[in-house]
Parts: C-alpha cells; sequence; structure tokens
C-alpha cells in the first residue's frame, strides 16, 4: 500500500478476495483519519528500504571451485529421497538448480548427482504437476511429494524445464526425457502460442465451473471424479484407467492440500502405476495396456477441451519469451524439430518488430492490444541475448548474434552499476523507484544479473572482446558474498561461474546448414551435453565474414576435399579439421 507520493507504508504477499475487501476498507478508513501518522510512518519506511538497499554487501573476494562445491553440498542437503526433489512443501521445480547441477556432473562425472536430477525430472513428470493430459507443467506443488498443484501454468516453467529435459536427454539419451520435451513444447506451442506471434504469459489456476456462469474453481478444468471418467471412458476401462493414474472413488485430494474445500471428491490425474504394473494387475499384454491408456488420455483430452478453459493472461512478456526461443531452439537442435526452430525464428522476428525500438535500440517489457508501454527492465534485456545466443546456434544467422551484440551494449548504458559491478534491476530514468535493486536471488527464474553474467562470458566467447569478460567477473564478484555464504541461494550465478573456470569449447563447422554432411557434423555436436561450448557455422559467404570480424581465426575455415569440415578448439586453439562425424566424437568426448 503506496500514499499519493508512492512511499509504502504497508505490504503483505496474499490475500483471500474477503480479506482484500476488508484490508482496503480499513487502509481508506485509516487514510480519511489519520493520514498524517500514515504519511510520516511511510516516510519512515522509504529510508529504511533505501538504507537495506543501498547497504548490500559488495565484496570482490576469491571465486574459486570450492564455491561449486559448497553449492552442490548445499542442494544435496535438501534433497527428498522418497519424492525426489529439493526441499519440502510447497515444493517447485526451480529448473536453475537442476540446470546447475547437470552442470555439476558435466564438470566431475559424479554419478549421485545425476541421478538426483533425474530422479526430480522423473516424479515430476509422473506427477499431478504434469498434465497427463495436455502436456506442460502447472507453477508448483502444494505438498511435499508432486500430487496436487497450483495449477497456474508459466511460460516461463515451460521453457526452463524444456531446456532441462533436453539437457537430461543429452547425457543419457533415454526418449522419456526428449517426449518430455515434445510434450512441454507442444503444449506452450499449442496453447500459449499467439495468432500474430509471440508467446502468452500464463493461464489461469481457477476456470468456471459452468459454462455461463460466473462462479470459478481452483483447478476445476483439470480434476476429475470417478463418475467423469466412467461416463467418458466406461466402466471397465475407466478402472484400468484409474488404476494407472491414481483415480480414488472419494477423490486422491488429501483434506489439508484443499484450503478451501474446493477439490473434495476430485482426482488429480498422476502416473500411480506403471504401464507394465497396470498390465500385470488386468492380465492383460502390454501392447493393449498401452493402448487402452493412450486413448483414454485422448478421450478425456477431447471432453476437457469441450469444459470453460482457464483464462489466458495474453500479454507477450520479452523476457519470457527470450526464455522460449532458447527452449525452441535448443529442442531443433537436440530432437532436430524443424517445426520449433520455425518457432523461435518466429518469436523473435515478433519481439523485434513490436517490442524493440529501431531507433533507440531499447526493448519494451510487454505488447498487447494497443501495443508496448512499459520500458525493458534488466531481465528482458538479459533473457531476449540468452535466446538470440541459443538461437544463432540453432540456425547459425548471425543476424541474431548481432542483435544480441547491440542489445548488451544497450544493456551496459542502462543498467550497468558502474562502481560495484552488475546490473540494476531498472534503468535509471524510473523516478518512481525509491531505490534501484540489484537482485542476485535464483527463483523460479535465474535472476538477471546471473543471465548477464553467462551472457557476458558466452559473448566474449563470439566476439573475443575482453572487456566482457572483465564485465562479466566484476558482475560475479559483486556477489561474490553471496556466492560464498550461500550459493544454493544463486545456482544460476554459480552456473556463470562454473562456465568462467572452465575451459571453453570453440566448435566451427565449415559447411552449408542445409547440406546432409554438415547435419551429420552438427547432429554429433548437438547429441552431446557440452555446457561449456560455443557451436559456430563457416558458411563461406556473409555469415563466415561477419564472422571473421569478432574472430579472425574464422576466416581461413573452409571445407576440406569438398566435405563439410569441423574444426574443435579450446581457447581457440584448434585440433586438426576433420570431415567425419565419428572423429568429431571422440574429440568432442576426450576430456569432457
Amino acid at each position: 500500500m503506496l500514499t499519493p507520493d508512492r512511499k509504502p507504508f504497508f505490504g503483505g504477499t496474499y490475500f483471500t478476495p474477503d480479506q482484500l475487501k476488508s484490508l482496503l476498507e480499513q487502509v481508506a478508513s485509516g487514510w480519511s483519519k489519520q493520514s498524517d501518522s500514515i504519511t510520516q510512518t511511510a516516510g519512515r519506511a522509504a529510508q529504511q528500504l533505501i538504507r537495506i538497499v543501498s547497504e548490500q554487501s559488495v565484496s570482490t573476494g576469491d571465486l574459486q571451485p570450492a564455491i561449486l562445491e559448497k553449492a552442490y553440498a548445499q542442494i544435496a542437503a535438501t534433497y527428498d529421497v522418497q519424492n525426489g526433489g529439493f526441499g519440502g512443501a510447497p515444493k517447485f521445480p526451480r529448473p536453475v538448480t537442476l540446470c546447475f547441477l547437470l552442470r555439476y556432473y558435466a564438470r566431475t562425472g559424479q554419478r549421485r548427482v545425476l541421478e538426483m536430477v533425474l530422479n526430480a525430472l522423473r516424479a515430476m513428470e509422473r506427477g499431478g504437476i504434469h498434465d497427463q493430459l495436455g502436456g506442460g507443467f502447472h507453477r508448483y506443488s502444494t505438498g511435499v511429494t508432486w500430487l496436487v498443484p497450483h495449477f497456474e501454468k508459466m511460460l516461463y516453467d515451460q521453457a526452463q524445464l524444456a531446456i532441462t529435459f533436453v539437457e537430461a536427454y543429452q547425457i543419457t539419451h533415454e526418449q522419456f526425457y526428449a517426449d518430455t520435451t515434445r510434450n512441454i513444447l507442444d503444449f506452450a506451442m499449442r496453447e500459449m502460442q499467439q495468432p500474430r506471434g509471440g508467446f502468452a504469459s500464463a493461464e489461469d489456476a481457477d476456470s468456471q465451473l459452468a459454462l455461463g456462469k460466473p462462479d470459478t474453481g481452483e483447478g476445476v478444468f483439470y480434476v476429475w471424479t470417478t463418475n467423469e471418467i466412467e461416463g467418458v471412458l466406461g466402466k471397465q476401462d475407466a478402472e484400468i484407467f484409474g488404476y494407472a493414474y491414481g483415480v480414488e472413488p472419494d477423490g486422491n485430494v488429501p483434506a489439508h492440500q484443499d484450503v478451501r474445500g474446493e477439490l473434495k471428491g476430485k482426482n488429480v490425474l498422476y502416473e500411480a502405476h506403471s504401464t507394465e504394473e497396470t498390465t500385470n494387475r488386468f492380465g492383460l499384454a502390454v501392447e493393449q495396456t498401452a493402448q487402452k491408456l493412450t486413448a483414454g488420455r485422448k478421450a478425456l483430452f477431447e471432453a476437457r477441451s469441450r469444459r470453460p478453459h482457464p483464462p489466458l493472461d495474453d500479454k507477450i512478456v520479452t523476457a519470457w519469451n527470450g526464455l522460449m526461443i532458447s527452449a525452441l531452439a535448443r529442442a531443433s537442435q537436440t530432437l532436430d524439430e524443424p517445426r520449433y526452430m520455425e518457432s523461435a525464428q518466429a518469436t523473435a522476428k515478433f519481439l523485434k518488430a513490436h517490442l524493440y525500438d529501431s531507433k533507440t535500440g531499447k526493448l519494451w517489457r510487454s505488447y498487447r492490444a494497443g501495443g508496448p508501454t512499459v520500458d525493458g527492465f534488466l531481465d528482458d534485456y538479459t533473457d531476449l541475448i540468452a535466446g538470440l545466443l541459443d538461437l544463432y546456434q540453432a540456425d547459425f544467422d548471425v543476424h541474431w548474434l548481432t542483435w544480441a551484440v547491440g542489445l548488451q551494449e544497450k544493456q551496459e548504458k542502462l543498467f550497468e552499476d558502474e562502481k560495484d559491478g552488475g546490473y540494476f534491476d531498472a534503468g535509471s530514468a524510473d523516478s518512481s523507484l525509491l531505490s534501484r535493486t540489484r537482485e542476485a536471488y535464483d527463483g523460479a527464474e535465474a535472476a538477471p544479473n546471473s543471465t548477464a553474467a553467462m551472457n557476458l562470458l558466452r559473448l566474449a566467447e563470439f566476439t573475443d572482446r575482453a572487456e566482457w569478460r572483465d564485465k562479466a567477473q566484476k558482475t560475479l564478484s559483486a556477489f561474490a558474498a553471496r556466492l560464498q555464504s550461500d550459493p544454493e541461494a544463486v545456482p544460476a550465478l554459480a552456473s556463470a561461474l562454473d562456465f568462467r573456470l572452465s575451459p571453453t569449447k570453440q566448435i566451427l563447422i565449415a559447411g552449408d546448414s542445409r547440406s546432409q554432411d554438415t547435419r551429420e557434423l552438427l547432429r554429433a555436436v548437438n547429441a552431446r551435453f557440452l555446457p561449456n561450448k560455443i557451436l559456430l557455422l563457416a558458411d563461406g559467404g556473409t555469415g563466415q565474414q561477419r564472422l571473421a570480424r569478432w574472430l579472425p581465426f574464422v576466416a581461413g575455415a573452409h571445407r576440406v576435399g569438398g566435405r563439410a569440415t569441423a574444426y574443435v578448439c579450446e581457447n581457440y586453439i584448434c585440433k586438426l579439421p576433420t570431415a567425419d562425424p565419428h572423429m568429431v566424437a571422440q574429440l568432442l568426448d576426450k576430456n569432457n
């Protein structure tokens, strides 16, 4: 709650409709009777907030691999062996943690690290947090298991989880992780991609109880009674489906997780028993069981589609669309799926057309009917830059790299903390801010400073600009105290530190991206989890010429014997070129 001159005097994070109404009435009454006292309180609160922000510790301490080991130890201490994932209720997927652990596995080869991530991913996929019919993931689980979610679906969760499953697939080559990636992205493209371009922000948790009626409830679109399932599948097939997906006659939602009493007698679908277990239970052939469960999911999905859909928050947020570009681009590489590439390209083009001012080089925050109105924040720049770097490494259009470089340069001018390092969350032009903050905590999303540090390190590899390596180091150092004391809170920043401390591979392919021999070499690269690499294409044309302005060694790359050729380099020192995909694989696996 703010005074008219925007000083805070009261705050809170969640209120029911009745609580909020009562609070507003109390505030209105208090303001009419004692506005002077409230104004004084607000002034003191504002000064405290300014002091807290200004006293944020700045350290330039040692940034050594021991920080990564401590981060792993802190995260591992919260591992839930029984249910998968980390921490207790409410339990969030928190992809930033999972991605750090996959990097730590690549660094150390410790199998337990990988198993913790894979167990978490499998548990989430089996759980009610995963929409078993329509795909995609809900925001978080309300309990310690993954059964009962908060039913909202966020774009940033779909993007980050898709990336995590892609990386798990690159490590394991198990089809399960590829299928789940497709499940997430297909949902997002079907339900969240907008007709004119870009992706909507979220689907609501609540929806109408019935068409034409104003009453709403949380999760009503997703949950089922046994009678509803029998009405769609018939009694016999409903029994089989119910066994596989945890359906109970009186509902499967624990009473303590149904705070508003909206889910009584309802079932959240989750994989309670595997296809094999269901087969054994009912004495069927495995193929027959699989067919019945597939048909059951399809029939229930079609029946569910006739319910009132959850409202869609259709504003297009630059940052979250940047995350989606990353997910689509990386999935298109690894899964060899052209339509994901096309969607990533279309999204980038939409953002450039509607959320970028080519005259000033600035981004807008969000777009909806009527156009953008709010200047971009730091995360809009950092997430889009990351998306563009991933998109270049998927389609090799140097235009995306050039735009990323321009956005990074604009980010420096708008947000850089030249004194202490790192970047402010908002630009200096916003007079309503009490004080400019620099966020470090990596929660449901990576903090923009964490992404900024990673972007700078990657851009330095693409352009060989020493100043960006220095700025990355300065950004890491700005949060060194947090990295040293509580690295579990900043796993995405720890991932950037891992990149900084690791040898970096530059993989240069000389060839035509459309030709079969080039695609075979790219397949050898993209099939592997190589978190500290950049991938370049020497196309023999304008793209190669543009890259060579940044990286002179690219100019000399050429096809050998008329065949697409790979140059595998470390810190710009290259092995002998090869046109053999098997040799490329050996070079990449060596010391990796």
